[in-house]
C-alpha cells in the first residue's frame, strides 16, 4: 500500500509552500516536474492571499534550505496567524535519516506564530520517498504541551530509537485534543501504553496502526487495557485498531471490552482478517449491532465468509465496508497474511 502524499486535510485542501530545494531539484522521487513548480508556485501564491482556506504542507526537498530556515521564511511571507492546519513533509528524513526532533523543537520556537491551529499532521511522507518503517520520529508531547488549543493530531512513523530517539507520546495533560491518530508499520505497545496512560479528556476518536512484529510492532490487548476497560477517555466513540498482521486478536478483546457500548464507530481495516475469525465476528454481531459503521476493508475472508458476514449484518442494521479482498500469500504449503503497511 502506498501511502501517498495529502491532497485533503481535515476537510482543507493541502497547498505546498515550496522550499528552494523544491524549486530547484522538482523531479526528485517522482516529485513535480518544472510545469508543476510553476502551478504549486502559483497555487501558494494564491493561498498566501486567504490562508485559512487551505491546509498548508511544508517539506524540504534537498537540502539547499535547512528546516528551522524555512519554516522562518514561511512565517514571513504568509500570515500563519490565520492558518488552522497543518502538515508537516519531509524535514530532511530523505537525505540523511534526521529524526524529526529539529523540525518538532523549530515548530515549538514558533508558537506564537500559529495561534489559530487546530489540526497537525507530523510526517506526511510516501513510501516512494522514505519507507514508513524508516521514519524517525521524536517525542511528540511537547510538541502538544505547546500547542493546548490542537484538536487533531496525526503522526506517521515511529522508529528503531537507533538513528533518533523514535516516537514517544505520553502527554501529560491536553484538553483540547479531540482525534489522535498514529500511523506505522510496526508499533510497539510501549507508545500505546503511553497514549493509554495520557490525560486527554477531550478525546473522541483513537486510530491506532499497529503494523508488524518485524518492524516493532509488538504490541498486544493488554497495553490499552486501560482504553478498552473504559477507564481512559470518556468521550471516545471511535476507535480504529487497524493494519494489524493479528486483526482477529483485536477483534476478540474489543468484543470482550467495556468501551464497546459507547463507540459508534470501529475500524479494523487494512488488517488480516481471515475465514477463522469469522465465527468470532458473527456471534459478536449482536454487541456491534449498535454501531453506526463497521470498516473491515482490507481483509483475507472468502467470498463464501463475505457473503455470510455480510447477510449477518444486514439482519442486524449494521452497516459494513468489506471492500479490498486480498489473496494470501502461499509458500511450502503454507499461507501468509500481511496488513496493507508493513515496511
Amino acid at each position: 500500500m502506498s501511502t501517498g502524499h495529502l491532497t485533503n486535510f481535515v476537510g482543507l485542501p493541502v497547498v505546498d509552500f515550496l522550499s528552494e530545494g523544491a524549486k530547484a531539484d522538482h523531479t526528485r522521487y517522482g516529485g513535480p516536474n518544472a510545469t508543476d513548480v510553476a502551478a504549486l508556485s502559483k497555487l501558494a501564491d494564491d493561498a498566501a492571499t486567504e490562508p485559512a482556506l487551505v491546509a498548508w504542507r511544508l517539506r524540504v526537498v534537498e537540502d539547499v534550505e535547512e528546516f528551522p530556515d524555512y519554516l522562518d521564511r514561511f512565517t514571513r511571507e504568509v500570515d500563519t496567524t490565520r492558518i488552522s492546519a497543518l502538515v508537516i513533509g519531509d524535514w530532511g528524513v530523505t537525505d540523511a535519516g534526521a529524526a524529526s526532533t529539529e523540525a518538532r523543537d523549530a515548530l515549538i520556537a514558533k508558537v506564537a506564530a500559529f495561534p489559530a491551529l487546530r489540526a497537525l499532521f507530523f510526517g506526511d511522507i510516501t513510501s516512494e520517498e522514505y519507507e514508513i518503517s524508516w521514519i524517525t520520529q521524536s517525542d511528540m508531547a511537547p510538541l502538544l504541551t505547546a500547542f493546548p488549543l490542537l484538536e487533531e493530531f496525526t503522526v506517521r512513523g515511529v522508529g528503531d530509537g537507533h538513528s533518533g530517539p523514535g516516537l514517544a507520546l505520553e502527554i501529560p495533560e491536553h484538553d483540547a485534543l479531540r482525534s489522535l491518530t498514529v500511523q506505522s508499520g510496526g508499533l510497539p505497545g510501549r507508545i500505546i501504553g503511553e497514549i493509554a496512560s495520557s490525560a486527554l479528556p477531550a478525546l473522541e476518536r483513537l486510530e491506532l496502526w499497529l503494523g508488524v512484529n518485524e518492524y516493532g510492532g509488538d504490541a498486544v490487548p493488554a497495553d490499552i487495557a486501560t482504553v478498552l476497560s473504559d477507564e481512559a477517555f470518556p468521550l471516545l466513540t471511535h476507535l480504529g485498531l487497524r493494519n494489524s498482521e493479528e486483526t482477529g486478536i483485536w477483534l476478540q478483546a474489543l468484543t470482550q471490552s467495556a468501551v464497546l457500548p459507547r463507540l459508534t464507530s470501529v475500524d479494523l481495516s487494512l488488517g488480516t482478517l481471515r475465514d477463522d475469525d469469522v465465527d468470532l465476528l458473527l456471534s459478536a454481531i449482536p454487541k456491534l449491532a449498535h454501531l453506526a459503521y463497521l470498516d473491515l476493508h482490507h481483509h483475507y475472508l472468502t467470498d463464501a465468509k463475505v457473503k455470510q458476514v455480510k447477510a449477518a449484518c444486514q439482519k442486524a442494521g449494521l452497516i459494513v465496508n468489506l471492500g479490498n479482498k486480498q489473496e494470501p500469500d502461499e509458500w511450502d504449503g503454507e499461507k501468509h497474511y500481511y496488513p496493507a503497511v508493513g515496511e
